[in-house]
């Protein structure tokens, strides 16, 4: 599928009033699984690539990150989201650049988020909104434009203040992103007062505290994410069995091994 077309495709997914799951793949094969399982949208993970380049998340490159997207955007034939961390404003051309290369690549969106590891804080607000309006006018530079989500880290990082989350992600709407997302949001009164104050789609991790998808698209929600969960449960499976195995009593990890039907779907 032409990249344009997915494209398009996703910025269709984002204007129809319906909940859609965008899980989180780290490689090829986890990205064919996910599409044959019969999923909408995908979205790179920074953790989970980091994790397969034997990193930490925030280790990542950006030309590792780039040749990331440009494997799995082919892959499939859904529109690939790109977990693009801070857009890389230090690298040439900063932000702008990022975004042009990551759409070259076969990106259909991105994002960009106001956490600075090498502070440990969150950025100033008017630094965050100049980065997010120079990250939507590259992401409209393509036509049809990538969509943009503007991220406010505060609650993945300990930061318990919703009313600030919400004017980021207000101001992040009012720079030009088209969806907003602030990971870690649990209470479904959390995620409404989000919802109710943004007006454009808004995004949530799916961890085991938040409510029920449908109860998520009652209260509005238009898009799921699974961030670096998915990837996590699979390298813990790896260490479970890998303990089990080293413990030498039992091998019954080989259970929940991948089904030969989601083999031939997703390889064969």
């Amino acid at each position: 599928m032409p990249a344009e077309t997915r494209r398009a495709r996703f910025a269709e997914l984002h204007a129809r009033d319906q909940l859609f799951v965008m899980p989180n793949p780290w490689d090829v094969g986890s990205a064919r699984i996910l599409a044959a399982i019969g999923f909408e949208a995908l979205a790179t993970t920074s953790a989970g690539l980091a994790w397969v380049l034997g990193k930490l998340d925030t280790q990542v490159t950006r030309g590792e990150l780039v040749d990331h997207v440009a494997e799995i955007a082919p892959a499939t034939d859904l529109p690939l989201n790109v977990d693009s961390e801070r857009c890389y404003p230090d690298e040439p051309g900063g932000v702008a650049e990022t975004v042009r290369l990551l759409g070259e690549a076969g990106a259909a969106g991105c994002s960009i988020e106001d956490w600075n590891p090498a502070t440990g804080r969150i950025d100033d607000v008017g630094l965050a909104v100049e980065r997010v309006a120079e990250a939507a006018e590259a992401a409209r530079a393509y036509d049809p434009p990538l969509v943009l989500t503007g991220r406010a880290e505060n609650h993945l990082h300990g930061v318990d203040d919703l009313d600030d989350t919400i004017a980021r992600l207000v101001a992040y709407r009012d720079a030009g992103a088209d969806c907003v997302y602030a990971p870690w949001l649990s209470t479904a009164e959390q995620i409404a007062a989000v919802v109710d104050a943004v007006g454009v789609p808004v995004n949530v991790l799916a961890t085991p505290a938040v409510p029920p998808l449908p109860e998520l698209a009652d209260l509005g929600v238009r898009r799921i994410s699974t961030g670096s969960l998915l990837a996590g449960v699979a390298y813990g499976a790896l260490a479970a069995a890998a303990r089990e195995l080293q413990g030498g009593a039992t091998s019954t990890y080989a259970a929940d091994r991948l089904t030969e039907d989601d083999k031939q779907a997703a390889f064969g």
